[in-house]
């Protein structure tokens, strides 16, 4: 069946567009998450939202599956390929087709780079909001799928909060509109129910975004403390005091010795953990808005704090936070990156909580996270050629994710649940909960050809068609991510 398809795609895409080479299918064996793998059976690039309707219709009459995917950076194998199926790229679709800051929007193709919308929209006075720590690569499509944040989500909000129209090939393959130019279109909010899907509803082939304008004045701080339990009582108090700053993020002081290592970043030698805060707005407003927050920082044991003179200063505060992923590879082969919400003020306990379990496993833990609204994001230092670490650092993810509901919190904050969290689904929703989930999926894909084995634990009834199950992922029946 597969070699039928592939001759159909060579038609509708013609043969250059078309990857059936072994060794240039494994480019895209996975996504950010390399913890799995799967060589697809076809790529495919296309270059039109036609395209790829007709590559997706060509794939419900094979019933062979697909999965879409962008610049491949996301963190929860949610682009993970399907064996046996097509793997559906849209990085090459990078066109922005309008900027229109009269009416404070933009229109962009899947494939445009999260900050090339910001560049595209600046000369007008205008930016796009949304900022993940890989907007330099990242892509529109990608964030529409895993509804994004970033570190400036504290004030101006995740993806679904700037995405108000879109172009949706459905898995059936027709191509459809959700959502518009006005702020709230009537009826079902269908593109709200799209946003975050993580391809399992379909296709963006066309985003019409949000531009927010450009805030008058922009002022930084970085605050040095001697632990978390410091910086955490000050983020508390910032917000309590009033204060919505456009970011507040911390880190740890293995976090802090990766970035140092890495770029090289001159943060506090010696600091436990460090807050880098950030206020926008209107001049006065923001001046004495910083006041209180140094006052506050200063209040809760802050041993240094340095202020942002300029715009290279500014960068170079956030270049160590911006590059905390990557930087720990400096000091660790190999890392599992989790990511879970928990209520701002848990942050101290869960913290102490989090170093406990890594003492007990005899792995390190590294925390990076978004602490203006308790997204964490600890990544699990481990070397896969040492006998038993992968076991412990998995042991230890799995352990966070339990620690964050417990708190009243949430399995993922922005990565998305994709391959890697699906196993856990059932830790936070009941049976029931995840069913009627379901019924959403099945109601826009019954045949379960799109992104199969993600988000929900599988096999699943789909919908209420005797019968009738979601296909596993390949990792799920070879017994290596845990079916439910």
């Amino acid at each position: 069946m597969i070699d039928l398809l592939a001759g159909r795609l060579h038609e509708i895409l013609g043969g250059d567009r078309v990857i059936s080479d072994r060794q240039r299918l494994r480019t895209y064996e996975c996504d950010g998450l390399a913890h799995y793998k799967v060589v697809p059976a076809l790529v495919v690039l296309p270059h039109t939202a036609e395209e790829c309707a007709a590559v997706v219709r060509a794939c419900a009459e094979a019933k062979v599956p697909w999965v879409a995917r962008g610049s491949g950076t996301g963190l929860s194998g949610g682009a993970l390929p399907h064996a046996d199926g097509v793997l559906l790229v849209t990085s090459q679709m990078r066109d922005i087709l309008a900027v229109r800051p009269a009416d404070e929007r933009a229109v962009v193709q899947p494939g445009v780079i999260n900050l090339d919308v910001s560049k595209a929209a600046r000369p007008h006075g205008y930016y796009y909001a949304p900022d993940p720590s890989s907007q330099q690569i990242c892509s529109i499509g990608g964030n529409v799928a895993e509804n994004s944040g970033g570190a400036h989500c504290l004030k101006y909000g995740f993806t679904t909060n700037h995405v108000i129209g879109a172009q949706v090939v459905t898995p059936d393959g027709d191509l459809v509109r959700l959502g518009g130019d006005a702020p709230d279109a009537p009826g079902y909010d269908l593109l709200g129910a799209f946003v975050g899907s993580e391809g399992t509803l379909g296709l963006a082939t066309e985003v019409t975004v949000r531009l927010v304008r450009l805030p008058e004045t922009v002022r930084t701080l970085l605050a040095g403390f001697p632990s978390t339990d410091q910086a955490g009582a000050a983020t508390s108090a910032i917000i309590a005091a009033g204060v919505v700053p456009a970011a507040i993020e911390m880190m740890d002081a293995l976090a802090i010795e990766a970035a140092e290592a890495a770029v090289h970043c001159g943060y506090p030698e010696g600091a436990g953990a460090v807050l880098v805060v950030e206020l926008d707005g209107p001049s006065a407003e923001v001046e004495a808005q910083f006041e209180q927050v140094v006052a506050l920082c200063r209040a809760n044991q802050a041993d240094e704090i340095r202020i942002a003179a300029d715009d290279t200063e500014r960068a170079l505060i956030w270049k160590g936070r911006k590059s905390a992923f990557a930087a720990v590879g400096r000091i660790s082969p190999d890392y599992i990156v989790q990511d879970g919400v928990i209520p701002r003020t848990a942050l101290p306990e869960v913290l102490r909580r989090i170093g406990a379990l890594a003492e007990e496993k005899g792995v390190r833990v590294a925390n990076v996270f978004h602490a203006g609204d308790g997204n964490l994001h600890p990544l699990v230092l481990f070397d896969d050629a040492v006998e038993g670490e992968a076991e412990r650092a998995e042991d230890v993810s799995g352990a966070i994710i339990d620690l964050c509901i417990e708190f009243g919190g949430s399995i993922t904050g922005e990565h998305g649940v994709g391959m890697d969290k699906s196993k856990y689904m059932p830790r936070m929703y009941s049976a029931d909960d995840l069913d009627t989930m379901q019924l959403v999926r099945c109601a826009f894909d019954p045949a379960g050809l799109a992104n199969p084995g993600k988000v929900f634990p599988t096999p699943r009834l789909c919908g209420e068609v005797p019968g009738r199950h979601r296909g596993a992922h390949p990792l799920q029946e070879a017994g290596i991510a845990e079916v439910f």
